[in-house]
């Protein structure tokens, strides 16, 4: 059984900072590159971060500086370290897993991330 699950997330003021975690299992994880998506209330899910299986990573325009995505694959895990919070980071984040080799990719369920005052 394959999962996905994320953690992490929280309520957080402007300026501060949270670590989400995407824990996989089930999979070989080092087939998989690993994307961070977020949806905010009413709006598109959109991408946030990549890393791919050799640990490149990419960032969209909104969070490259203050985002950075990781990857632990002794611990089948990938990490997103996000500072400098702010109140338009408010969304759930997903973990979402496609593998490189076959056509396969997986969702994870999400975490709440809400920066307010």
């Amino acid at each position: 059984q394959v999962q996905l699950v994320e953690s992490g997330g929280g309520s957080v003021q402007p300026g501060g900072s949270l670590r989400l975690s995407c824990a996989a299992s089930g999979i070989i994880f080092s087939w998989y590159n690993i994307n961070w998506y977020r949806q905010a209330p009413g709006k598109q899910r959109v991408l946030v971060a990549t890393i791919t299986t050799d640990s490149s990573t990419n960032y969209a325009d909104s969070v490259q500086g203050r985002f950075t995505i990781s990857r632990d694959n002794a611990k089948n895990t990938v990490y997103l370290q996000m500072n400098s919070l702010k109140p338009e980071d408010t969304a759930v984040y997903y973990c979402y897993a496609k593998n490189v080799v076959i056509p396969q990719d997986y969702w994870g369920q999400g975490t709440q991330v809400t920066v307010s005052s």
